[in-house]
């Protein structure tokens, strides 16, 4: 009996394996031996910051073609290419990411409630929000700190999280972590492309700045010595920062929350600060440019707008040609800036800067005239940017200023600024109010006239900047206000002679919020005149849109103020691929605003020419956020303000056109940004003496 059951458990054991092997023939599973090359190359940290188990799932999640070579977050570029060497691919080098937080507030933003629960920021944030008044501040939990697997995240004495740029991957599981969207991983380009978003943390002066530069950013490098960190910081948004630092009106310091405290932060004079400082070393910091695509892209007009497109395309790995009409690149920067405010061999060395980023330019060479649209097209470059300015002086509306000696005031700078010899005589009369009326009075000054500025409101209500009114004042231009042209007098070789004015008297307030200005009738009167610059506007000359100018077939949609039309997000004309920013877009305005949207229509030709595509977004801040601007600010100390030295005073000032202001000495500079409040959202230093070294998470590039 026990014979035969062994023979049978024998038999059905001898049965098995014959089965077996025939069915390990038959079914036979052969492993992909690039698995384990893969897996042998990988570093073996088996981390799961790829999203897989460890690393053997990863290279088998490679060889089924479900990840690319390049998905081990914590292998470096060679090793990357020696997985993609296994697979017989090719791999493109990616930018170096990093995460970034963007949160300034920690223990400065005020609780709305106490919490008690679990200390996880994704369980407090599904509590009305979490217990921070800032809609859109970090919670402080350290959920981020706690999800990232390499400890690259401390938390710091002010409850944010402190990113280690050697430690971090970019693997990004902080940012999934973060309810708030507090943290982000991006690399440089990213960066420049990134438009300030209401979830941002947003000072009110960033807010404001045309450029959407991050003004709390680099005034606390300026603070803790690091001045290239503050050049580099400005220069992802702002690559005329040297020329900005000096004729920039400022609109940031209109909503800086020191003003309820004592006076704004000088925020413009620290930029200069640390522009001056780059300049006077003689060698541009580096500035680092995207791998080539190869797509080239044609930049019509070399002004700040151009000039500002042109230089983020190359950021991005584009390849811009500048086609500028005048003998030089800078626009108005430099024909309509006087030597005085603006030195020109600055202005050069700055524009060199931008091209030695790789970016070709063509002098002397006219749009409409030595190339077109369709002439560009066919040179094969991909997309046009259109900022041609506006250079065409808007006429006084007075009988006889067709007269020789009337020369609008635009053409009167450039004019001077190509050297050309004008004859001002013993008496000029500019008519204007703004910086353009300010600029020609005090160039005619220094000429050896008699200067009287004419303007049809009061002295509150001039445009101009209060330190060119008060700079045109103390060289002895004359004002004369409540005043209005009504018609050239001439001679008999028709030359202006004398202007006849009307006096005025103030109204009702008209839609810029100023007085309008009425006429008094019966009140005109003379005042005699060799050279008159009208001074009252500009618009863009758009001759050189039109096929035919006879019968009036414009290339493009234009405005009746003779601008041209586009989406005001993509900055897009009528004609696909054709963009446009600037003046010609906006009618005259500031530098700064030409600079911003001269980047925001780079932005938009990138993902044109890259995804076909421009991505936008509902949360795009373009208006100030109501909640932010309060007046309520406690400080406990009262802090002056900085001054610009001036390099010249009284008679020298009106006869050269030497730099009238200088640049702060270091320890201003450092008593300047001390200044600061360090304003996010909500949050603010009560006691902006304390220290805050390290709260900034910042990185050079």
């Amino acid at each position: 009996m026990i014979l035969i059951s062994g023979l049978t458990l024998f038999s059905i054991g001898l049965g098995a394996a014959a089965i077996l092997g025939i069915a390990s023939k038959l079914l036979y599973v052969k492993e992909d031996p690039r698995i384990n090359l893969i897996e042998e190359s990988l570093p073996g940290a088996n981390c799961g910051g790829c999203g897989f188990p460890g690393c053997s799932g990863a290279a088998a999640a490679i060889v089924a073609g479900k990840a690319p070579a390049t998905v081990c977050i914590v292998a470096d570029s060679e090793m990357s290419l020696l997985v993609a060497g296994i697979m017989g691919q090719e791999v493109i080098e990616r930018e170096p990411e990093l995460a970034i937080r963007d949160c300034s507030g920690g223990m400065r933003a005020s609780d709305s409630f106490h919490y008690e629960g679990a200390h996880d920021c994704r369980a407090a944030h599904l509590l009305y929000g979490g217990s921070k008044s800032c809609p859109e501040g970090c919670l402080g939990l350290g959920t981020c700190m706690r999800a990232c697997p390499f400890d690259a995240i401390q938390m710091n004495d002010q409850n944010l999280p402190i990113i280690d740029p050697l430690a971090c991957k970019a693997c990004g599981n902080c940012v999934d972590a973060c309810p708030r969207g507090v943290i982000g991983v991006a690399g440089i380009s990213a960066r420049l492309l990134h438009l300030n978003l209401t979830s941002d943390c947003l000072a009110p002066c960033r807010q404001k700045c045309p450029a959407q530069i991050n003004i709390p950013r680099y005034i606390e490098q300026i603070k803790s010595g690091d001045y290239n960190g503050a050049i580099m910081t400005i220069k992802e948004r702002n690559p005329l920062l040297l020329t900005c630092g000096r004729v920039c009106p400022r609109p940031c310091e209109t909503e800086c929350r020191r003003q309820y405290v004592d006076e704004t932060v000088g925020i413009n004079m620290l930029k200069r600060f640390v522009a001056d400082r780059e300049l006077h070393t003689g060698k541009h910091l580096p500035i680092s440019c995207a791998k080539d695509t190869g797509k080239k892209v044609a930049i019509i007009g070399g002004g700040p707008a151009g000039l500002s497109c042109a230089y983020f395309l190359r950021r991005l790995g584009h390849q811009p040609t500048i086609f500028e009409a005048m003998p030089k690149l800078g626009g108005q920067t430099r024909y309509g800036i006087p030597e005085y405010r603006l030195p020109k061999a600055d202005l050069d060395w700055e524009i060199q800067g931008i091209l030695d980023l790789g970016i070709e330019a063509k002098m002397n060479t006219k749009f409409g005239v030595d190339f077109t649209i369709e002439t560009l097209k066919k040179d094969n470059f991909e997309t046009i940017f259109i900022g041609i300015g506006a250079w065409q002086a808007s006429g006084m509306y007075a009988e006889g200023e067709d007269l020789n000696g009337v020369m609008g005031g635009i053409e009167f700078l450039t004019a001077h600024a190509m050297g050309q010899k004008i004859e001002t005589g013993e008496h000029v009369i500019v008519v204007g109010g703004g910086n353009t009326a300010i600029d020609a009075a005090r160039t005619c000054i220094r000429l050896g006239a008699q200067v009287t500025l004419m303007y049809r409101r009061t002295r509150a209500e001039m445009p101009a900047d209060m330190e060119e009114i008060i700079g045109a004042e103390d060289e002895g231009v004359q004002f004369k206000f409540l005043a209005a042209p009504a018609r050239v007098i001439g001679d008999e070789k028709h030359h202006a002679t004398h202007l006849e004015y009307y006096e005025m008297e103030l109204g009702e307030p008209d839609e810029s919020g100023r007085r309008k200005p009425i006429k008094k009738e019966g009140s005109e009167q003379r005042m005699c005149a060799n050279l008159i610059i009208p001074a009252i506007g500009q618009k863009p000359d758009l001759k050189c849109l039109y096929e035919n100018e006879e019968e009036g077939s414009c290339l493009l949609e234009t405005t009746r103020w003779q601008t041209i039309v586009a989406d005001s997000e993509t900055f897009e004309t009528a004609i696909p691929g054709v963009f446009t920013a600037g003046d010609v877009y906006t009618g005259p305005d500031l530098v700064i605003s030409a600079i911003g949207d001269g980047r925001k229509a780079a932005r938009a030709m990138h993902y044109h020419m890259t995804k076909g595509i421009i991505p936008l977004s509902d949360q795009t801040q373009t208006t100030m956020i109501p909640y932010t601007l309060f007046k309520e600010v406690s400080v406990k100390e009262k802090k002056e303000r900085a001054t610009l030295p001036l390099l010249c005073y009284g008679e020298e000032r009106n006869c050269t056109f030497n730099e009238v202001e200088g640049t702060l000495s270091e320890r201003q500079a450092q008593k300047e940004a001390d200044r600061c409040l360090r304003c996010g959202l909500l949050c603010y230093d009560g006691d902006s003496a304390q220290e805050t070294q390290g709260v900034l998470n910042t990185f050079e590039e």
